[in-house]
């Protein structure tokens, strides 16, 4: 029987309720908004991060296997991108699980893995592409107010960085539409899609990709706010979300040196330097060996696990 603390980590876990909203969006945009992704293709995306997942784990000496996070990546690829082939869907998910393990600085993520798979993708192929536009204004709705619920249940430990990007960005394209004499209804539009608030809401928000401060947060942001709205309205280009947190997701760590902050850990996982799950407040990263003693632990300190 496990330990009451690892009962009570896992029951506050964010990851839990961000899969649940995820799959629930997902098997009613199949059923009843006839969403383009066949449940072949869901099913091969899903299998295929999980799959991923146990074999870069197993690879990487992991002590134990953990769905959690391959299982939202994997959802969120099925809600944003589209192939014309279900081998496009299984390489994406083995980007996404694959940049986890492989792009890593201080042993953070270096990029979103949903995120790097569809840029990587939409720069190999024009096989694959992103639907955004694909939901109906009741589902649009119903996601908004999940997704603001799970502000609220989870207390979000990265609450600040989605407000400051929806402030940014709403500011920038209000201002722009008052520049260019646009109603209001405009902008408004522009951000009434399901994929924006996946975005904002499940994406730029991951706490293992995002500076460790609420300063670098912030200013995190801002800078990808601004660098969508350049591509968008100035070079006239779609997705520009994805492309803007792509390159922007370059400058975390040197956001995080000049603005360090307490590094963030998924409820329950073991932290170098202690023995107890939660955050670590230390800027910097014990080396792993010495972690472990100080842990007393045979395991992968939780710095260096995905």
């Amino acid at each position: 029987m496990p330990p009451a603390n690892d009962v009570h980590a896992r029951k506050r876990d964010p990851r839990l309720y961000q899969i649940a909203v995820l799959a629930s969006l997902l098997v009613y945009g199949v059923t009843r908004l006839h969403f383009e992704i066949g449940v072949v293709q869901a099913l091969v995306t899903l299998g295929a991060a999980l799959l991923a997942q146990f074999l870069f784990g197993r690879a990487a000496g992991l002590p134990r296997f953990d769905p959690k996070s391959a299982l939202i990546s994997g959802l969120s690829l099925c809600l944003l991108l589209r192939a014309d082939h279900w081998i496009w869907a299984a390489a994406a998910a083995a980007i996404a699980i694959g940049s986890k393990f492989a792009a890593r600085m201080r042993g953070k993520h270096l990029f979103n893995p949903t995120n790097i798979a569809i840029v990587a993708l939409l720069i190999a192929t024009d096989r694959v592409w992103v639907s955004p536009g694909q939901w109906g204004n009741a589902a649009f709705f119903a996601f908004l107010m999940a997704c603001l619920g799970g502000l609220v249940v989870n207390r979000a430990s990265r609450s600040d960085v989605t407000y400051a990007f929806l402030i940014s960005y709403l500011a920038i394209h209000f201002a722009y539409a008052a520049y260019l004499g646009q109603p209001w209804a405009t902008p408004v539009h522009r951000v009434q899609n399901g994929a924006f608030l996946l975005f904002a809401f499940f994406m730029i928000s991951d706490p293992r990709t995002t500076p460790d401060s609420r300063a670098g947060r912030v200013l995190f942001a801002v800078l990808v706010a601004a660098g969508a709205a350049i591509v968008q309205l100035l070079l006239y280009r779609t997705n520009g979300l994805l492309w803007s947190l792509a390159l922007f997701s370059i400058t975390t760590p040197l956001i995080d040196r000049l603005l360090p902050g307490p590094r963030y850990a998924w409820p329950g996982s073991l932290q170098p330097g202690s023995s107890k799950g939660g955050r670590s407040h230390e800027t910097t990263v014990p080396e792993p060996r010495l972690a472990l003693a100080r842990a007393g632990v045979a395991a992968v300190p939780a710095e260096l696990r995905p």
